[in-house]
């Protein structure tokens, strides 16, 4: 990997940038007919809190990332750590028939299990600009494997490291030439000198020079054990005048762009412009803080790009820059509260977002430790809530659902989820101090994983 190629990746607090090349012919559209909601179900949870524990704020996951083949799962925290999982479990991509040749249960849900774990970042001190930089993982990012080694991008608000982990095997010596009862106590043949070359009389004469029979030499080595080592390949600091957010995307200023990496190798100049416009008169003191992208993903295909601002969640199409094709609406219950939510900060949390493999639906995270599910097909009005619990149902909202509106004949808007509720979940107040910020969904699988806190919560369907 070239070094301009991982600097590039960095995407700074200015307006949103989005590196990926433009796809040479267009992929399907997701806009097809979406099958019925799936029923999510509890998998696994890693860190759960028992009642009452204190929570460590360096404990608090702060990124989550599947890799390419949904393999291994990735997570950052507060305290500069980064934790790799791998998943255990037998099942793989066999139809229903040869699955049940091996006795096989097709309904097993998808595991994972700790892996390892190494410290990514610390914390630093820029004298130059007394400026204290966190130790925090801002984003994780995985890369291609090579040699059955797992490499991945980890970043700070200043750093970017280039990670290798790969497996160790310590050998050991298990069978010496020489018998130990022939040897002496300091492991040296019986008749030999330090040198090892000959042995001196004690009147001084010289007796013939050890043979080579007689030296200690390993001839039996077996690897006792296999541990995991992760070092750190590459360094890019000090690069960025504004702090990363993410080292694949952002934005702060509500508009996406988009850069055509055939064209140039530097990001100065765009090939497309994706923005909202505000309908004339409706701009408020809050409109751009709202409108600040907090997290971008390209849809499989590559044809579609899925972004997260504060109140909603937006599906675009890359050939068509006029506006979005879908809007899910996501806080819209709380737009009578946005002064509040100023006033305590809340309203610059970002919230990540993310896609199912086929395209089919998209997910985000919000307040009370819920994530919301919504199906992005045709005709499809699936907008469920779940909850970051071993019971994700628990709280679940049967959101109401607004019929999609056609603006036009080259627009398609589409708006679901929870309109003007007021409360979230079932009716419950909802809880600013407990926010589900981090998630991730499996590459082929409906599989989601998300981060309550120091907890990471897996459901699937």
């Amino acid at each position: 990997m070239k070094p301009q190629t991982l600097a590039g990746l960095a995407a700074l607090a200015a307006p949103a940038l989005l590196l990926s090349p433009v796809p040479a012919a267009a992929a399907s559209s997701p806009a097809q007919a979406s099958p019925s909601p799936p029923e999510w179900r509890f998998s696994q949870v890693f860190g759960e809190r028992s009642a009452g524990e204190e929570v460590q704020d360096v404990d608090i996951i702060s990124a989550i990332e599947f890799n390419k083949s949904g393999q291994h799962l990735a997570t950052g925290d507060r305290g500069g750590r980064v934790v790799l999982f791998e998943r255990t479990d037998a099942k793989d991509n066999a139809c229903r028939k040869e699955a049940e040749k091996v006795d096989y249960s097709v309904s097993r849900h998808p595991e994972f299990r700790y892996k390892t774990e190494f410290q990514s970042h610390e914390p630093e001190f820029d004298y130059l600009k007394s400026l204290e930089i966190e130790e925090k993982i801002n984003k994780i990012k995985w890369c291609q494997t090579a040699n059955g080694a797992l490499f991945l991008l980890s970043t700070n608000d200043k750093t970017i490291k280039f990670w290798k982990v790969q497996e160790k095997k310590v050998k050991k010596v298990s069978e010496m030439n020489l018998s130990p009862s022939n040897a002496s106590a300091n492991g040296r043949p019986a008749g030999s000198n330090a040198s090892g070359s000959s042995a001196y009389l004690p009147n001084g004469g010289i007796s013939k020079p050890v043979g080579l029979n007689s030296l200690r030499l390993p001839v039996v080595v077996t690897s006792q054990e296999t541990s995991l080592s992760a070092s750190c390949r590459r360094v890019f600091t000090h690069a960025h005048d504004y702090h990363i957010n993410s080292i694949s995307n952002n934005s702060s200023k509500g508009s996406i762009r988009l850069v055509d990496l055939r064209q140039s190798a530097l990001c100065d100049t765009h090939s497309q412009v994706f923005e909202q416009h505000e309908a004339p008169g409706s701009r408020s003191f809050f409109t751009e803080i709202i409108a600040s992208i907090s997290d971008i993903k390209f849809s499989k295909d590559g044809r579609h790009i899925l972004s997260r601002d504060y109140m909603t969640l937006k599906l675009w199409d890359i050939n068509m820059n006029s506006g979005p094709v879908a809007t899910f609406q996501v806080h819209e219950y709380l737009r009578p509260k946005l002064c509040d939510l100023y006033e305590n900060d809340s309203i610059f949390d970002k919230f990540e977002c993310c896609q199912s493999g086929d395209g089919l639906r998209v997910a985000t995270g919000s307040y009370s430790n819920i994530f919301r599910v919504f199906g992005c097909g045709t005709g499809s009005n699936e907008a469920t809530t779940l909850e970051a619990t071993r019971n994700p149902t628990r709280r679940q909202l049967q959101n109401p659902t607004r019929p999609a509106r056609s603006l036009s004949t080259l627009t398609r808007v589409v708006r679901r989820g929870a309109e003007s509720t007021g409360i979230e979940a079932n009716g419950n107040s909802y809880d600013l101090s407990t926010k589900l910020l981090h998630l991730a969904w499996h590459p082929s699988e409906n599989l989601i994983a998300c981060a309550a806190a120091n907890s990471l919560y897996m459901y699937y369907a």
